[in-house]
């Protein structure tokens, strides 16, 4: 039998409210105006000034980074809390319903879709489409019963922003949309746009020549997390759990996992933050492999190996030069 279900670490207060989404819809709009009375609503303001709430960290990081300094840019996850947990209270939903635009990616976070259902679709940028989507759980390298919950199957892997280049086409749409509702600013905003991008660049040739000589190409992970990534730079990844963190594996694929780390001499189990390591554990402990943590920057803690996406990426490539025998 498999080990009990793992309880999460704790960690920093999340996001732990509820829904404004689950009381009737007129009920719902009915509390969102009342609190919109409150502030200043964006029709009729300073485009420049209008507020841009986010979804999730890397959705936040890169628009701060393109929006300026001079932009209010908010996000709904708190830093610490697990993104595919969120959920909507009243007052997130006022502030969504007052921004000048809310940037997010479909499908990855079901409380922000339905949401959206609830916000004017012309203050909406959906970045889901030049993220690039493609990647189904079912392509984690596993070709039978994977250890990837079935409720994942369908889904494609939201993690985006762990490819440098996908993460780098979504910075320019929303560069282009900022442009598109500012356009006293649009010349900043190209400009922040191409800073940012040249970075993500740098980051990409930095991945290539890391990770372009190993001697281990499978790639061991808590959770299908890190499958563009893989991709990406010429690896093969190998889920314990499913696209959800709280996908539990069953016995079958612990073992399927435990043989596939012993026939390919898999030397090395990436454990994650804001997930109980204890699956990794399994694995770790059943086949002598070393634990080692990838980060997969759905959000930024005092825990994190940095302060933002880059430093944070910078450490994931040292973890997967020793973890995988990059030379």
């Amino acid at each position: 039998m498999p080990p009990s279900r793992p309880r999460r670490r704790p960690l920093a207060p999340r996001v732990v409210l509820r829904s404004a989404l689950v009381v009737p819809a007129a009920l719902a709009v009915g509390t969102v105006l009342a609190l919109g009375a409150c502030g200043a609503g964006p029709s009729g303001g300073d485009p420049a000034h209008s507020p841009i709430v986010t979804s999730f960290y890397p959705i936040e990081f890169a628009t701060e980074q393109i929006a300026g300094p001079g932009r209010d840019v908010t996000v709904l996850t708190k830093p610490g809390a697990e993104p595919h947990d969120l959920e909507i209270g009243a007052q997130d939903l006022a502030r969504m319903t007052r921004a000048g635009l809310v940037v997010y990616a479909n499908g990855f976070q079901p409380a922000v879709d339905e949401a959206i259902q609830q916000i004017d679709e012309a203050r909406v940028l959906d970045i889901s489409g030049p993220a690039d989507l493609t990647l189904e759980p079912s392509e984690d390298g596993h070709d039978d019963e994977s250890a990837a919950d079935h409720a994942d199957h369908g889904t494609a892997d939201p993690h985006f922003w762990l490819d440098p280049v996908r993460y780098a086409a979504v910075a320019k749409a929303i560069g282009a949309r900022l442009a598109a509702d500012d356009p006293a600013h649009a010349a900043a905003y190209a400009a922040n746009t191409d800073a940012f991008v040249a970075r993500l660049t740098e980051l990409d040739t930095e991945f290539r020549t890391g990770l372009q000589q190993c001697t281990d190409r499978q790639l061991v992970t808590s959770h299908a997390a890190f499958g563009y990534l893989a991709a990406r730079y010429g690896l093969t990844q190998h889920s314990i759990s499913g696209i959800s963190p709280d996908a539990e594996p069953s016995a079958a694929a612990l073992k399927q996992i435990g043989d596939l780390v012993r026939r390919d001499g898999v030397t090395t189990i990436y454990q994650e933050t804001l997930v109980e390591p204890q699956f990794a554990e399994t694995v770790a402990r059943s086949t002598g492999a070393t634990l080692a943590t990838l980060d997969p920057i759905e959000g930024v803690t005092k825990s994190s190996a940095g302060s933002d996406y880059f430093e944070i990426m910078r450490s994931n490539l040292k973890a997967l030069e020793k973890g995988q025998g990059c030379r």
